[in-house]
Formats: C-alpha cells, structure tokens, sequence
C-alpha cells in the first residue's frame, strides 16, 4: 500500500471497474483492493497511510481524468466524494488494527462504494433500509453506531475514510491537483 507499483495497478483496476462494472445494470458492486503490507501499528499511521495512497492514486488519475462532476474535490466540503476515473467513490478504510470491528481486517484494504450507485438505491426507495441494517449490524457489534458516521451532505465524508474517531479540530492531509 503506498508504493508506485500498487498505485498503478489500482488505477488500472479502479479504471476498469468503473468502466465496465458500474453501469444501471449492476445493483451494488464494490472494488475491494487488499494490500500485503504494510504492517501497521495503530490507526493514526493507518490513516496516514491510506491518504497518501489516495494523494498518489489521484495523481495518477488527474493525468487522464477530471474530478467527479457533481463532487467536490475539496475535503472540507460536504460534497466531497473521492474520483477516480470521474466516478464519484465514498472510501472505508479496513485494518488489522481497527478501533471499530466492523473496520477490521487480516490486511490493510480499501473499499470503493460508489455514490452513483447510493443515489440509484435512493431513488428505488431501498437505500434508508440498507443504511438501517448496517447502523442496527455496528450496535450489534460494537455497540454503538459508529460516532464518525453522517449522511452524504451533511458534513465531509473524509472524516470517515480510515475509520477512526478523529477530533472536531481534524484536518484532512489530502488535497485535489488544482485544488
């Protein structure tokens, strides 16, 4: 995770996935890219980690693609949404070392939903269910819902990436080419 070779795979892989799986036809389809290593020790460095992946996978993809219309590349904003191939992606963040179960994984992972595809489950009146059962799954495991978590428009998603309470004071170490 981090390295060039990783980075451009991802692209590669990000690219195709959202070229040919992410269409109308599709319900709900995730990318889920799992890295060897690096291990990690705690979820500050976790985080670190996983928003320079970020920094250099939009560096690559700024070469050949806009940002998402309709999203803002701006951390801060309550319309972010990370782009990649100028698809709009939320980005949940999984590690050894997670604080909240529902986080936790053998290996650092990253997980590209797609805001395309919320807004689909919007519109057919099944998105407020699924959300439900997921928030009702973390009480179940943690119990409590996770403090990180809002609505899309309601606060920046990037406080949510890597998982971790952050405080009110957090800043984002990511920022858009042009940005």
């Amino acid at each position: 995770m981090g390295g060039a070779e990783a980075t451009a795979l991802l692209h590669r892989d990000l690219v195709a996935f959202a070229e040919e799986q992410l269409t109308g036809e599709n319900e709900f389809a995730s990318f889920v890219a799992i890295f060897l290593g690096p291990r990690m020790h705690g979820e500050e460095e976790f985080e670190k980690l996983l928003w320079e992946q970020l920094g250099h996978l939009h560096r690559l993809d700024a070469k050949t693609h806009e940002w998402s219309s309709g999203y803002s590349s701006d951390t801060e904003s309550p319309e972010f949404a990370f782009s990649v191939a100028g698809h709009p992606f939320f980005v949940a963040g999984l590690g050894p070392e997670a604080s909240r179960i529902s986080r936790r994984f053998s290996h650092p992972a990253l997980v590209f939903n797609s805001h395309e595809q919320f807004a689909r489950l919007k519109a057919q009146g099944t998105y407020y269910g699924l959300q439900r059962r997921i928030r009702e799954r973390e009480v179940r495991l943690q119990g409590s819902v996770n403090p990180m978590l809002s609505d899309h428009g309601q606060s920046s998603e990037a406080r949510q990436y890597a998982g971790r309470a952050v405080p009110a004071d957090w800043r984002c170490p990511f920022s858009a080419e042009g940005s």
